[in-house]
């Protein structure tokens, strides 16, 4: 497997834009991304590109693939812990948010505003968790543990994005659309992702949803993009917009990445995340 360039921590090569540089995605300039778009529109292969970035850098990686695993669980090792449905995902959030605030005790103490003022021996691991479908912990059946447990994954989501980034704690989500029919905290969670990714879409309104509020002549730019574009996507962080493309990960590119074990992380080793009708989780 042929690594993209040494870059900085929490920078990842996942492409390259249509201009010629590669793309690049600096989680300490902007902590949480958005990611959208339809069916086979390239979503999947631009998490590859960004795991496989991420993969040799000191950097815990946390999954959310209420889909069974199929996709990240592609990455075995590499991810410190998955969570393959929502009662999975709700413990994992919910133990990033003790973890958040556990580092803010220990900023307080020191006497820092972010992790990065602490001493290097002293400053804890950044992770980054990648949510793949986020629709799949928003939507409910109507019942009432199901509507529970999405307002469960709402707030934990949200509460992740609000205090995450001075803490080196960062959020992917990746779907197909974030429009407010998902849940009422949708619209709140898009407008802590300052970095926006918008892949081909089905509609206008999906692209407006993703981009609208950043830039409205991206959402022009991004209904552009053809189905034979698979992997290109238009990015956007505050007012400006580029198009881009993903590189593609082969298979044996993922068989290598699946290998590499994540950095020794004592937290993330003791936690559980497959808690079953009876069990109780510690």
């Amino acid at each position: 497997m042929k690594q993209p360039a040494a870059l900085p921590l929490l920078s990842a090569d996942v492409g390259q834009t249509e201009d010629g540089p590669p793309w690049v995605i600096e989680f300490r300039k902007v902590p949480h991304w958005l990611v959208t778009g339809a069916t086979q529109s390239g979503k999947s292969s631009l998490l590859a590109a960004l795991v496989r970035s991420l993969s040799s850098q000191p950097v815990a990686l946390v999954g959310i693939d209420c889909k069974g695993g199929m996709e990240l669980g592609l990455f075995g090792r590499r991810f410190s812990k998955l969570a393959i449905d929502r009662k999975r995902a709700i413990v994992v959030l919910a133990s990033m948010v003790e973890e958040i605030e556990h580092r803010m005790r220990v900023c307080r103490a020191a006497g820092a505003r972010s992790i990065w003022e602490l001493p290097e021996g002293r400053r804890p691991t950044p992770i980054v968790v990648i949510v793949d479908e986020l629709a799949e912990l928003y939507l409910n059946d109507g019942s009432r543990e199901s509507r529970e447990e999405a307002e469960q994954c709402a707030t934990l989501l949200l509460r992740l994005a609000q205090l995450g980034a001075a803490l080196g704690v960062h959020l992917v989500a990746a779907g197909q659309r974030v429009g407010s029919d998902l849940g009422p905290r949708v619209t709140a969670l898009r407008a802590q992702l300052g970095g926006r990714i918008a892949h081909r879409a089905h509609d206008e309104a999906s692209a407006e949803m993703t981009l609208g509020d950043l830039n409205p002549d991206a959402v022009v730019i991004a209904q552009t993009i053809s189905e034979e574009e698979q992997g290109v996507a238009v990015v956007t962080t505050g007012g400006r917009w580029t198009r881009a493309r993903s590189h593609m990960i082969s298979t044996a590119d993922v068989a290598e990445i699946s290998a590499i074990p994540g950095p020794p992380y004592p937290f993330l080793s003791v936690l559980d995340t497959a808690p079953e009708k009876g069990e109780t989780v510690t």
